[in-house]
């Protein structure tokens, strides 16, 4: 093959991976898309719809996307199911019941996102079904409810976390004693090992390799655990970022430092690691109530974090902790990155772009979709030029370019 046609052939992966948005918060679950030559502003009545798509049903279900498929979760009546759409078209292409019903007064159905691995969806349902479908036709494949397995119970809120594959396993957080976290093999369901007794929480677990070893980390209902992921021992745990109420944001790993953080009044940490003899360690760097993430995760840019602390938008140093700059923007809401830009949408359905800055909030573009008798909760995602934004059972697609 010529240098050109490697050229290309690079560059076209690259592209397709940019495009693609396999699982909850991204490729590497950061919040950040690798996306470039997005609008920096949008026309004054927001960005061009592309199409819009409702029959969801209910539920605060992200969406993964690949190969221009998106994939979701739906509650239906007294079902669950998980969704395929044409992300070019907003067409359904499939349906799939997963799990039973579930029902809150903050709102009903899935909070999970589906993961997508290969030819396969793993989706999580808020009453524990862990469903296993072929993402061609939907068909399923296994299906294990790990609440009930695992000798559990379903969390306040429903079960929220989207399941993590790494390598052969499929990790997810049933929250039973003995089990708090559990590995299973990805193709029948059978149990490779459990760990921990900790109540589930509401977060999803990230992977990442560090001194030799495999680790799992995630945010159960009582702390922050560090596990390896081959075996599933317990490395280390910082329960000091926990509260009993609800621990939800995704942690964040970079250059062998883990950020972590919960709201209720709690706060947020740096933890540094470190290895020796097959052992990994966490120390706490610093620990203050500048950040404190309830539904929303942070992401980071550069050398700062970007994120709700409660309602209010917050920049702060990785490193030191110290506050850049806060800023009301568009109330309490989620978060997520492209091309420079922070996506912002606030619960009351306000969208707003702003430059992923440390100098100031500096707000480029504002759009209101409006609300329905829930908040906007669901993450929003962007993928191929599009942002995708999902008020329970409407589907919006938006243009970026």
């Amino acid at each position: 093959m010529t240098s050109r046609r490697l050229f290309l052939a690079a560059s076209s992966a690259l592209a397709a991976n940019a495009a693609e948005w396999p699982q909850w918060r991204g490729l590497a679950r950061d919040g950040k898309s690798a996306e470039s030559g997005l609008l920096k502003q949008w026309p004054a009545d927001g960005p061009k719809v592309l199409w819009t798509a409702t029959g969801l049903g209910e539920g605060y279900s992200s969406y993964s996307i690949a190969a221009s498929k998106l994939y979701t979760q739906g509650q239906q009546g007294k079902t669950e199911f998980v969704i395929a759409l044409d992300a070019n078209t907003g067409k359904k292409l499939w349906q799939t019941p997963a799990g039973g019903s579930y029902n809150e007064s903050r709102g009903n159905g899935p909070r999970g996102t589906p993961t997508i691995d290969g030819q396969m969806l793993y989706s999580m349902s808020a009453d524990g079904t862990l469903s296993v479908l072929n993402k061609a036709d939907g068909k399923k494949q296994w299906e294990l409810n790990v609440v009930e397995k695992f000798g559990a119970h379903v969390i306040h809120w429903g079960m929220s976390e989207s399941p993590l594959i790494d390598g052969p396993q499929v990790l997810v957080q049933p929250g039973g004693r003995g089990a708090s976290v559990v590995a299973l093999d990805k193709t029948n369901g059978k149990i490779i090992w459990k760990s921990g007794s900790d109540p589930a929480g509401y977060a999803s677990a990230i992977a990442f390799d560090f001194g030799g070893i495999r680790n799992i980390v995630t945010f159960t209902g009582e702390g922050v655990v560090g596990l390896n992921g081959a075996t599933g021992e317990q490395l280390w745990r910082y329960d000091k970022v926990a509260n009993r109420t609800a621990n939800i944001a995704t942690p964040l790993f970079t250059n062998g430092h883990l950020f972590v953080s919960s709201d209720y009044g709690t706060g947020c940490a740096l933890l540094k690691l470190s290895a020796a003899a097959g052992k990994v360690k966490a120390e706490e760097v610093y620990f203050n109530r500048d950040m404190k993430n309830h539904y929303c995760s942070s992401v980071l840019v550069g050398e700062h974090v970007y994120g709700f602390s409660s309602s209010v938008l917050t920049c702060m140093k990785l490193m030191t902790g110290e506050v850049a700059w806060r800023d009301r923007s568009v109330g309490k809401g989620q978060l997520i990155f492209a091309d420079g830009m922070l996506y912002l949408q606030g619960e009351g359905g306000v969208l707003a772009l702003a430059e992923a800055t440390p100098a100031a909030y500096k707000e480029t573009a504002r759009h209101s979709i409006g609300r329905g008798d829930f908040p906007v909760w669901t993450l929003p995602v962007v993928s191929d030029r599009r942002l995708f934004v999902r008020d329970q059972d409407k589907l919006t697609c938006f243009a970026l370019t």
